[in-house]
């Protein structure tokens, strides 16, 4: 089985990092995996949603939201949502996984009565646009509270541990990770692994496309994700030590050179 860009079954795509890439927001990363580039951001703003204050539920709150930009597939300019009156059913099913995702290792107490908004903007997608979103807002949010810890704005980091995402799946019969979108679409089986640093599970999304999948297979995939989690996470910690504060204002420059070199 030869993969479309000649992987190895258990190798991911090149992943990079380019912090503090939208210096208005408290934290922010470009995460690439391979051809598929995410903007990832994080805003802390004061106060918290009414049903928090309704039920007295202590601590702060976190959510996301996830779009396409309209260049970002190969099919055509893709209509904003704005454009249609309402966000469509798989952008809304993604951004609730990126905020489930990242409120299983953020302690929201800590957050104090603050909210943070994290925007998950796809420049180019070429599969596993929810996989390195979360991947990017973790690191995003990483940034933003170590920011705010120097700033004195909170006394202890509410990131309790990085997360992590990576898909798996069945191609040509073969188990493989980090699918890019040709094998993402010809895949017999999708695969969706979502693990803290410490290689627990926090959510696992797996289906067959058209077909069904073995114990064994499933297995396989589960191996395969862990694995590239381990290489993951390591990525991570090293882009949030890398980001600066200030904002690093070679970022325009990083982003530019990382776009000629794709």
């Amino acid at each position: 089985m030869e993969r479309p860009d000649s992987r190895k079954i258990d190798e991911l795509r090149a992943i990079s990092f380019v912090p503090n890439i939208a210096p208005n927001a408290t934290g922010s990363v470009l995460v690439s995996f391979g051809q598929t580039r995410v903007i990832c951001s994080a805003m802390v703003q004061s106060g918290v949603p009414r049903w928090m204050k309704e039920q007295k539920v202590e601590g702060g709150w976190l959510t996301a939201e996830y779009s396409m930009l309209p260049y970002s597939t190969g099919g055509g300019r893709k209509p904003r949502d704005i454009m249609r009156g309402k966000i469509d059913g798989r952008s809304s099913e993604i951004q609730r996984l990126i905020g489930r995702s990242l409120r299983a290792v953020v302690d929201l107490k800590s957050l104090e009565a603050n909210t943070v908004w994290v925007d998950c903007d796809v420049l180019q997608a070429d599969g596993g646009t929810r996989t390195a979103s979360i991947t990017g807002a973790s690191v995003a949010c990483a940034i933003a509270f170590n920011r705010m810890l120097a700033e004195g704005r909170l006394k202890r980091s509410p990131l309790k541990k990085h997360v992590s995402a990576v898909s798996c799946g069945i191609y040509q019969d073969s188990p493989i990770l980090d699918l890019c979108y040709i094998e993402d679409r010809d895949a017999r089986v999708d695969f969706n692994i979502v693990m803290t640093e410490e290689l627990d599970f926090v959510e696992l999304q797996g289906s067959g496309e058209e077909a069904s999948f073995s114990n064994n297979e499933m297995e396989s995939m589960l191996s395969l994700g862990r694995k590239g989690i381990t290489e993951i996470v390591q990525l991570q910690e090293s882009a949030v030590n890398d980001a600066k504060d200030p904002v690093d204002q070679d970022a325009a420059q990083k982003l530019a050179g990382h776009f000629n070199s794709g």
